[in-house]
């Protein structure tokens, strides 16, 4: 019995024995299994963080904040408010969400990212569609953008078709959904998408399209534009109008469906035509050389390069005058003006308004198109120009008068040999007319006797610094030369009565919060005195009227020289041909000639064309508005008289006649009488021939007859007659003799 007892017993205590065993074992795997689940759920969230820290880091990293900033258009635009050019890389005017209507905001997200306002940057319910339409359809039939995602990979990233860059897309748009409001990336996407036609933004597609501002833009309008999101190009109202304006109905479909508009509205809105008012796209080539200037200017002057102006969006108000740039433009067509032995003969203009130094014309070529040479900026040789403000300016701060004499005649400085251009000297002549007929001699002469370094000093206060040290400087023989522009702004300095201005093209600079950065405000200082300034001015005067500067026809006020350099290779034609000259508003400066100097290309003509444009010009300018008839004098100098052209005396006749009886006269007087000049200032000398030097026996101003109270009755009583000049001390030639009976 025990033995059977303990065979029962035994296998009982064997099953209880390893049910205690399993469940002993089975207490011990629950904590394994716990920390295996803990420690995948901890793997999962150190995954999940480390791919939300990879997506915030990868953002971080692809988003930079300088790409938000669009690029803008600048604006070029007259003081009237004219628009004449626009500098850009993307053409675009910014605007805010504010200025968009609501229903053109609508159009947007209709079309494009319906959800917009409820994902955060990824609309998975629409990635979900788009995964089972493309597996559908075989293809990638539907995309699942969002908006967001569309302002990150074009504003952050290109547009390859890799995972690599849809990643990053991702990782892009969820950062700036992170950091800005739905608002603010609505506003980054209307202003940032293309529109085909060059065309950015919503605000320069609507005035491009349809001529008028987005705010102006009715429902179908706006589903127009945002029609044109999916393919600018395919559904361009202008190539494919039918196309378009099935777009546009599908837009209209889209916000009925999202509640945009009602089913009434949509109706009606599809019924419209396109309706189109395309912006028209002017060819200004007139205006190119002043913006070229401009832009020049803001680089130098304000620090604003030509990349910055391209993209900055900024508002430049320049003072070019819309009637004197065109007619300058226009003149410059005429090739009579050009007298060049081959095609290519070239030309710069430039025009300064006297009182505020604004330049209203500029020319830099004939033909000239952005980015070329912009020769109004391209030192030439300055030839006789040279002399009002190297020689003639600073000896008027000295003792030289307009009337002083210096000498006309052929001279040798150290090895340098001056000559005139006509090969004819008078020995001595005025300061006067050495400028007015531009003699090489006497302005040399002159400038020795001055000194250079005396003369330099001047011409720097006038912005000109040359490392030249010879006597070539009066003739305009320069190393490096000058340009139009210094040329201007150095004779404006006369018309201005000595005070020297600088010149501008850019009066303000707004930046693309309208707001004023640059405000032009040029200084001035004396270089001369007025009435250095005004002798000069009465000199240039008679240069036009009768000096070298006479050709042409042009009958208001006008001052002026002229100046021409030989060519260096082709004896006796001319390589530069200038004329600057100033009226009573304006300052020019024109110069015409080769871009190159060679045997091949030279000026068959000199000074006188520039002179003739240049009056040409301000003809025209003269005929849209008149211009001043007369300079000014100042109050505060003295007229300078006009020279005196002494006559030559003829027809001298000698006779006797009775005294008045007056106390001290003689009974019997002589009396000579001849022709002369009807000019009254010049002075009659009378002379009686006698042994060894003829007697002066008395003169006359104005008048022409004398009277002589004594003579020789056994002596000579032979006369002559002398002009004589008050203002030079210079007397002319004399008469033929005469005997008394």
């Amino acid at each position: 019995m025990d033995n059977e007892y303990r065979r029962f017993e035994g296998p009982k205590r064997s099953d209880k024995h390893k049910k205690h065993k399993a469940f002993e074992n089975k207490k011990r795997r629950l904590p394994c299994r716990l920390k295996i689940f803990l420690i995948t759920i901890g793997i999962i969230l150190i995954l999940g963080l480390t791919g939300y820290g990879t997506i915030l880091v990868g953002g971080e990293w692809i988003v930079d904040e300088e790409d938000l900033v669009l690029d803008a258009t600048t604006v070029i635009e007259t003081t009237d408010g004219e628009v004449i050019s626009k500098l850009y890389d993307e053409n675009r005017t910014p605007v805010s969400l504010e200025k968009i209507p609501e229903h053109v905001q609508h159009a947007f997200t209709s079309i494009e990212d319906r959800r917009f306002y409820d994902h955060g940057g990824i609309d998975f319910r629409s990635v979900f569609r788009a995964v089972f339409q493309n597996i559908l359809a075989m293809n990638k039939v539907e995309g699942a953008s969002t908006i967001t995602q569309q302002v990150a990979k074009n504003l952050f990233l290109t547009n390859d078709k890799t995972w690599a860059r849809k990643t990053k897309e991702v990782m892009a748009a969820l950062n700036l959904e992170r950091k800005y409001s739905k608002d603010q990336i609505l506003e980054l996407y209307l202003n940032d998408m293309y529109f085909g036609e060059g065309i950015y933004g919503v605000e320069t597609a609507s005035n491009y399209f349809f001529s008028k501002p987005v705010d102006d833009l009715s429902v179908a309008e706006g589903a127009l534009l945002a029609g044109l999101a999916k393919a600018p190009n395919g559904y361009s109202p202008i190539n494919h109008a039918e196309k378009a304006l099935d777009r546009r109905n599908v837009v209209l479909n889209a916000m009925e469906e999202t509640g945009a508009i009602s089913t009434d509205k949509r109706v009606q809105e599809q019924e419209k035509p396109l309706d189109l008012d395309v912006e028209e796209r002017e060819s200004n080539p007139w205006v190119d050389s002043y913006v070229d200037l401009a832009m020049k200017e803001a680089a130098d002057k304000h620090e604003l390069s030509v990349n910055e102006l391209k993209r900055g969006g900024y508002r430049v108000i320049v003072n070019m005058d819309e009637g004197a740039q065109q007619t300058a433009y226009e003149q410059f067509q005429n090739e009579d003006y050009f007298p060049g032995n081959t095609e290519g003969t070239q030309g710069a203009f430039v025009m300064m308004e006297q009182e505020t130094g604004k330049i209203i014309s500029a020319i830099g070529g004939r033909d000239y198109q952005i980015g070329d040479l912009n020769r109004t900026t391209v030192t030439r040789q300055p030839g006789s120009t040279m002399k009002p403000i190297a020689v003639y300016g600073p000896a008027m701060t000295q003792e030289y008068t307009p009337f002083t004499l210096i000498p006309d005649r052929q001279m040798d400085y150290d090895d340098y040999t001056v000559t005139n251009v006509d090969d004819q000297y008078e020995d001595m002549v005025t300061m006067y007319d050495a400028l007015r007929t531009s003699k090489n001699t006497s302005a040399v002469w002159l400038l020795d006797q001055i000194g250079v370094d005396y003369s330099k000093e001047y011409l720097a206060q006038l912005g000109i610094n040359l490392e030249d040290d010879g006597l070539s400087i009066a003739l305009g023989g320069l190393s490096e030369g000058l340009t139009p522009i210094e040329l201007m702004e150095s004779y404006g300095m006369f018309a201005r009565h000595g005070s020297m201005i600088e010149s501008s093209t850019i009066d303000r600079i707004y930046d693309r919060d309208d707001e004023m950065i640059v405000e032009s405000s040029p200084s001035s200082h004396e270089v001369f005195s007025p009435q250095v300034a005004w002798n000069m001015t009465e000199m240039l005067l008679d240069t036009v009227e009768s000096g070298t500067a006479k050709h042409g026809d042009y009958n208001k006020a006008l001052a002026g020289k002229t100046g021409s350099t030989q060519h260096a290779f082709v004896e006796g034609e001319t390589n530069d041909a200038w004329f600057v000259g100033y009226t009573p508003e304006y300052t020019t400066a024109l110069w015409m000639g080769y871009d190159e100097a060679s045997e091949d290309q030279y000026l068959t003509g000199g000074s006188e064309y520039p002179t003739r444009l240049t009056k040409a010009i301000l003809r025209e300018m003269d005929n849209q508005e008149a211009l001043t008839e007369s300079f000014a004098k100042p109050d505060d100098v003295d007229a300078l008289p006009e020279p005196i052209e002494l006559p030559q005396i003829t027809n001298v006749n000698a006779d006797y006649s009775f005294g008045n009886g007056s106390p001290g006269s003689s009974l019997l007087q002589g009396k000579l009488t001849w022709e002369g000049s009807t000019d009254d200032r010049v002075v009659y000398r009378v002379y009686r021939k006698q042994e060894g030097i003829d007697k002066r026996v008395g003169e006359v101003e104005g008048q022409t007859e004398f009277e002589i109270d004594t003579f020789e009755l056994f002596g000579s009583n032979t006369y002559y007659v002398v002009p004589y000049d008050p203002l030079t001390k210079l007397e002319g030639e004399r008469s033929s003799t005469v005997s008394l009976p």
